[in-house]
This record gives C-alpha cells, sequence and structure tokens, in this order.
C-alpha cells in the first residue's frame, strides 16, 4: 500500500489508543489519534479529511453513535466502529447508521491493521476510485430515475446526488455487474466485506434496507429464502 492514508483513531482508553496508533502508524498509515469524541468535532468542517475513521462506541462524552451520525451528515468515508458493549447489537446499530466494519473488544491490535488496510484498499484502489476530482466521468448508466457513475462513485435522481455510505455504492456496483442473477447473502457478504469477514449475515439485510429507504425505485428484489436480485434492465 503505498499511498499515505490518513486514519482518525477515536478512544477515550490512552493505553489501547497509543498501541493501537503505534500498530497502524507501523504499517504504513498516518495516524492522528484523538481521547475525546469532543476534540474531533472542529475536524468535520476542515477541507482535509481522513481516508478512514476508526471509532470507539463507548465515550464519556459523544459517544460513538453520535460521532458516526455527525460523520455521515457531512462524508462517506469509511468508517470501523470498535466497542467493549454487546457485539451483536452494537454491530446492527452500526451497520445501520453507516458503519463499515466493526470489532469487538477485546481484540488483537493486528487484526485492526488488517481490516482497516483492506477496507483502504477496496475504498481507493479501484479502478477509477482514486481519479481526481476534476476528471469528467463518461461511464454514467442509466437505471431510471437514476444515473450512477462507478468511476466517479456518484448516484444522482436528477441533478441531486444521492449521499451514500461506501458498502451501499459498493452494493450497488455489485448489483449492476450482476443484473438479472438470484445472489444470496453469503456471496454478497464476500464481495462486499471481503472473505475474512466475520459476522451475520443480518449485514446484508441492514445494507439492502438503507439502500431501498435512500433510492426506493432502484429495482432491488427479495428473493425469498435466499438473497436478493436486481432486475435486470
Amino acid at each position: 500500500m503505498n499511498t499515505p492514508y490518513l486514519v482518525y483513531l477515536v478512544d477515550d482508553e490512552t493505553n489501547l489508543l497509543d498501541l493501537l496508533q503505534s500498530y497502524l502508524q507501523n504499517a504504513g498509515l498516518q495516524v492522528k489519534a484523538f481521547s475525546s469524541g469532543k476534540d474531533v468535532l472542529p475536524l468535520l468542517d476542515e477541507e482535509t479529511q481522513p481516508h478512514l475513521w476508526i471509532l470507539d462506541i463507548m465515550m464519556p462524552d459523544i459517544d460513538g453513535y453520535e460521532l458516526l451520525r455527525l460523520i455521515r451528515e457531512k462524508s462517506n468515508v469509511p468508517i470501523i466502529f470498535i466497542s467493549a458493549r454487546d457485539q451483536d447489537v452494537d454491530k446492527i446499530i452500526g451497520l445501520e447508521l453507516g458503519s463499515d466494519d466493526y470489532l469487538a473488544k477485546p481484540f488483537l491490535p493486528r487484526e485492526l491493521v488488517i481490516r482497516a488496510k483492506k477496507l483502504l484498499q477496496r475504498t481507493y484502489e479501484k479502478p477509477g476510485a482514486a481519479a481526481s476530482s476534476t476528471q469528467t466521468f463518461q461511464d454514467w448508466v442509466t437505471i431510471d430515475p437514476y444515473i450512477i457513475s462507478e468511476k466517479g462513485r456518484q448516484v444522482k435522481e436528477g441533478d441531486e446526488l444521492i449521499d451514500l455510505t461506501t458498502k451501499e455504492f459498493e452494493l450497488i456496483v455489485y448489483l449492476l455487474h450482476n443484473q438479472g442473477l438470484a445472489l444470496n447473502r453469503e456471496q454478497i457478504l464476500t464481495s462486499i466485506w471481503g472473505e475474512d469477514y466475520i459476522g451475520s449475515d443480518r449485514a446484508v439485510d441492514d445494507l439492502v434496507k438503507r439502500i431501498r429507504k435512500k433510492m426506493p425505485k432502484f429495482p432491488l428484489e427479495t428473493v425469498y429464502g435466499f438473497g436478493y436480485r436486481m432486475t435486470r434492465i
């Protein structure tokens, strides 16, 4: 990974914060660490934003849920949640709010490094993903009433840009490439979260639910007892 990715790491456990920062930096990432949610609030409006957020859920001032919500109001940057609380509940809530991955404490710092690097690679190292923002993209596909640019990583309805998370967009692209095919949840999990993902296939249902809320006219069908299918256009 040659790109100097910038990671914002937020956790009020200072010993763990220092340890994780050290591991991530040794893996070649640029890391800014914060021990309070309030410390990062002024940064949300700055022009320079990180490539990845890593957020603890349990913090005394602003918890990870609220911080995630504030980040999502301004950006679709990938987010990893870490938490010592009930794993299934936090994972589901985090995914519904728009997180991209989840790690339950305690975990090995090396696992966080691996997950962070793979998420960065999937997000920024696809063809066209790192292209200049001034480039004019010519790959728009019309799925009435939406137009979708895979290279530009954008979805519009008319002139209005639809605010999608990284995984929401990746699932839409995956469906575009597999129109008319019934895709089971395991296939979708492997494609969107990676083969090393450990968790329930409920994550797929939550992701589909969010897409349907944001894009209610997108031709995404439920194949009951199996998975999902995008109607061939």
